[in-house]
């Protein structure tokens, strides 16, 4: 199948198959071997194809195999077994013989039980190894780069040792064990697809957790009936405990072996070059191209299944051939088997779509706008808080947020590169006989604005921020939910750095990220890809780099894992992984280092010391830079001159949640649905106990709601029990239950979720100081000073700010003694002579919010405005009413009857 081995492998998941393999010309190619089917001038299958059991070819291929791998063993025989030391992790090293002494042989030496788990080896050659260069992979990834240092490298456990080198045996519990398990697994389906359908098997990656096969059926349609007739066919390939197989061919020899399967043909074709070599595996019928490594036999995968099925197009082209996809996962034990069913029937119960659905969050339309999300108040209110929640920390980190167009004249993504490399993934339009793009990432503008004027070294780091909405052509088939989209927004940031500031912008992202996914609960991996084969920029930049980011990671107290060789183009990079509830690990945050677009985008600063003048006697001489041409030789990009007394920056792309959409999707499948109460859409629920606490109920209500808290009043006729069960089911964090009891001394009993018995009673100041307490974290206390030089401002310094007022008032109010304060008021001022209000409102104030009771009316307008002019009151009541009236706009008290 189309398998790469390592981290980078995971590039092909899904549509990224499609995407990574849709080599332009290829497509349209010609390819056929001998006198059976083939790819014709469509790029279509042609030829005869019927679904059968044990297809003729199957039995032809093998005859053919014989003869090459025969002829392979013969040249592994000849080669010279010489004395070579084999070094273990523990320091401890191991005689062997080049071509003879396998990873398994060691394993065995150290223990049968260490043999019976082994999976894979992971080799690194301490001397020249002639076959890590041989083989080109016709399984290979277009966009898959080569490390630069090939000395580390997978190796089977089977296959002999060809040098000297160090040695880690390894399980499937590590991810690179893992892979290679899931890889071998998917030719054990291949395997069994052909057995029962005789099908022209396409491509089969390996994914984060199980594999699938793309394969040709002709007009046969896949459906859940035929599962069981493959896990048979998979669970019998297990027990015959059939060998992996290797074989080296030449590019003539693979066409010859594949020439009944016109899709292995074309890939044969066109990605191993005349005169080069590639790999093959077998295992009992099967026999695919593969660059491995693979099990040792089939029968390490103790518990097989198949998971699903979808429709796919050849090269995800959907001009090309349809194919039917099948899903599966494997695993040693049945134990794990088991554990992963029980996994998946918790992940079933939080999907986020159902859940989406059950708490109103958001929706699809298919047909007016698939793959845009309709967002319902109540996601909304997540969706903004997340961001408010980025942008918070934004001011405190020292970035800048920027807006930029949503739309662009493809001349800008000519420049970026990505109009030559992503154009089927973007939408154009024709304005004015022009072609435009919506953008499909941030990162363009964001260098335009750069360059929109003279940079100083002075003004670096520069930090951009935007949340702009973003649009990417997503085939209809790819759509899932909020994980896959083509609208979506992304906490995307761009950093303009010196060379010398990486390490600290660098140490800065880890420990923004590290806040963030940590008030998730999440666990983060980090990863450092180092530089590929192809890169842009001398060894020197990127070693400089590298140098840096290793050393922000070792700051940052983290473990991380090395990838050699999984950087890309343009820079290194560290890949960050979050682990959820489920032990399911979701890629999100990037920080990656990028020399290419600042020389394509011409960006430069004026470097320290130099002054304007120097910076403007520019060297006179001729500059011939790159220059970059369409198909209709027209120059689309001519590189920039680098002015004297000028640098170029290093951009840092940066993202935390990555696309806001599938950050969701994330939370809301970890959290399942059970929101923590600074994100939820539905913080607190009043229930009254009878009417006579309805007024109160409405009353609270709008007290947390005018303070920036989420709250609702259940007022209907339903009992008490069935309120506050719907309450919880519906994931409301708090229930505040009011009677007659909570209404006289102005305080709820309060319930939290998925808790027995109450919190107890709960003042409503205490209540608001509760909730205030949860509201939304942030990295600092926003209520205090930082230091200057080590010293803080005094606290007796410190003076309470002053109330703000809404009327007008006299610069000293007069003091009323508290009792018969409106007696006296009445008796002061004709203005209260007609006041309609009642002498013991004070009194009456003690059990009511307003002074006719628990609806505010003109009789608190009047009220208000009198007191206004004629003092601020001192009794306790009616200055704490006064304070409420004063948190009122004047338009809202003139709305009052």
């Amino acid at each position: 199948p189309l398998l790469v081995a390592g981290p980078s492998r995971r590039r092909l998941q899904g549509r990224g198959v499609d995407r990574a393999n849709r080599a332009g010309p290829m497509a349209g190619k010609r390819a056929y071997a001998g006198s059976g089917p083939r790819i014709g001038e469509t790029g279509k299958f042609e030829g005869e194809f019927q679904v059968q059991k044990q297809a003729p070819y199957i039995e032809q291929r093998l005859k053919v195999w014989e003869k090459f791998v025969t002829a392979h063993k013969e040249r592994i025989e000849k080669e010279p077994k010489k004395p070579i030391k084999i070094e273990l992790p523990d320091g401890k090293v191991k005689d062997g013989k080049a071509f003879e002494t396998t990873p398994m042989d060691i394993a065995q030496g150290i223990s049968p039980k260490l043999a019976e788990a082994v999976i894979v080896a992971k080799v690194i050659y301490t001397e020249p190894v002639a076959s890590l260069q041989q083989v080109v992979a016709a399984d290979a990834d277009d966009s898959d780069d080569e490390p630069a240092d090939m000395s580390s490298v997978l190796w089977d456990a089977t296959r002999p040792l060809e040098g000297s080198c160090r040695l880690e045996l390894l399980k499937f519990d590590t991810p690179q064990g893992q892979d290679v398990f899931w890889h071998s697994s998917a030719h054990i389906l291949g395997q069994a697809m052909e057995r029962e359908f005789g099908c022209h098997l396409t491509i089969g990656p390996a994914l984060d957790n199980g594999f699938y096969y793309d394969g040709f059926f002709g007009d046969r349609k896949l459906k859940e009936d035929d599962f069981s007739t493959i896990e048979k066919h998979a669970a019998d390939i297990c027990k015959e405990n059939q060998p992996f197989e290797r074989c080296v061919l030449t590019k003539d020899e693979a066409l010859e072996l594949f020439s009944g399967n016109p899709f292995k043909v074309q890939l044969i074709t066109n990605k191993v070059p005349d005169g080069a070599m590639t790999s093959c595996y077998r295992c009992g019928n099967l026999i695919d191209l593969c660059r491995g490594p693979h099990l040792p036999t089939t029968g390490k995968a103790k518990a097989f299944a198949v998971t699903r099925n979808s429709a796919a197009y050849w090269l995800g082209d959907q001009n090309l051939d349809s194919l039917q996809r099948l899903y599966g996962i494997a695993f040693p034990s049945d134990k794990e088997m088991k554990e992963w069913r029980k996994i998946q029937e918790e992940a079933a119960k939080r999907d986020h779509r159902n859940i989406g659905k059950q708490q109103e969050l958001f929706m699809f339309h298919p047909i007016y706008s698939p793959g845009s999300c309709f967002w319902f108040p109540m996601g909304t209110r997540i969706n903004n808080r997340l961001v408010e929640l980025v942008r918070q920390e934004y001011r405190l980190r020292g970035f800048l947020e920027v807006i930029t167009p949503n739309m662009y004249n493809s001349a800008l993504f000519k420049v970026s590169g990505h109009y030559q490399n992503y154009k089927d993934d973007m939408y154009s339009l024709n304005i004015e006989k022009e072609e435009w793009m919506l953008k499909p990432m941030n990162c363009p503008g964001h260098f335009v604005m750069f360059d929109a004027r003279v940079r100083s070294y002075k003004e670096l780091p520069l930090r951009y921020a935007d949340f702009g909405v973003l649009h990417r052509n997503e085939a209809s088939g790819a759509l899932t939910g909020l994980t896959r989209v083509r609208r979506f927004q992304q906490d995307d940031a761009h950093l303009f750095v010196r060379p010398d500031q990486i390490k600290q912008e660098v140490l800065a992202g880890l420990d923004f990220l590290n806040y963030i996914y940590s008030l998730f609960g999440f666990d983060a991996s980090f990863a450092l890809s180092t530089r590929p084969k192809k890169a842009l920029g001398t060894k020197e930049i990127w070693d400089n780099a590298e140098a840096q980011l290793k050393a922000a990671l070792n700051e940052s107290g983290k473990e991380w894992s090395l990838n050699p060789g999984d950087g890309a183009f343009y820079g290194p990079k560290i890949d960050i992984r979050l682990t959820d509830a489920m032990k399911r690990k979701h890629q999100c945050g990037t920080i990656q280092l990028d020399f290419n677009n600042p020389i394509r985008f011409n960006l430069q600063y004026r470097r320290e010391g130099v002054d304007d003048e120097a910076a403007a006697d520019e060297d006179k001489a001729e500059f011939q830079g790159a220059v970059e041409k369409d198909a209709k030789g027209e120059v689309i990009w001519r590189e920039g001159k680098l002015k004297t007394g000028f640098e170029r920056p290093v951009v840092i792309h940066r993202a935390i949640l990555g696309s806001v959409e599938r950050f969701m999707a994330i939370l809301t499948e970890h959290f399942a649905g059970k929101w923590p109460f600074w994100l939820s859409p539905r913080q607190c629920l009043i229930v009254p106990v009878g009417e006579k606490a309805f007024g109160y109920a409405k009353w609270l209500e709008r007290q947390l709601v005018i303070r920036g808290f989420y709250a609702e009043s259940d007022l209907s006729s339903k009992t008490l029990p069935k309120k506050v069960r719907e309450g919880q089911l519906a994931q409301w964090n708090y229930i505040a239950v009011v009677g007659e009891m909570e209404m006289t001394s102005f305080s709820v009993n309060l319930r939290v979720r998925d808790a027995e018995k109450p919190l107890g009673t709960f003042t409503v100041q205490d209540l608001l100081a509760k909730f205030s307490k949860e509201g939304l974290p942030c990295s600092q206390n926003l209520n205090e000073f930082e230091p200057f030089e080590g010293r803080m401002p005094a606290a007796a310094a410190a003076e309470p700010a002053p109330k703000p007022q809404i009327c007008s008032a006299p610069p000293a109010r007069p003091t009323l003694q508290k009792q018969g304060s409106m007696q006296q008021r009445k008796m002061a001022s004709k203005q209260f002579a007609d006041l309609s209000v009642d002498d013991d409102v004070e009194h009456f104030l003690e059990q009511h919010p307003y002074v006719k009771g628990f609806h505010p009316s003109q009789a608190d307008v009047e009220l208000f405005n009198q007191l206004c002019e004629t003092g601020f009151p001192t009794t306790p009541n009616l200055r704490r009413w006064f304070e409420h009236m004063e948190s009122f706009s004047p338009a809202e008290r003139k709305a009052w009857r």
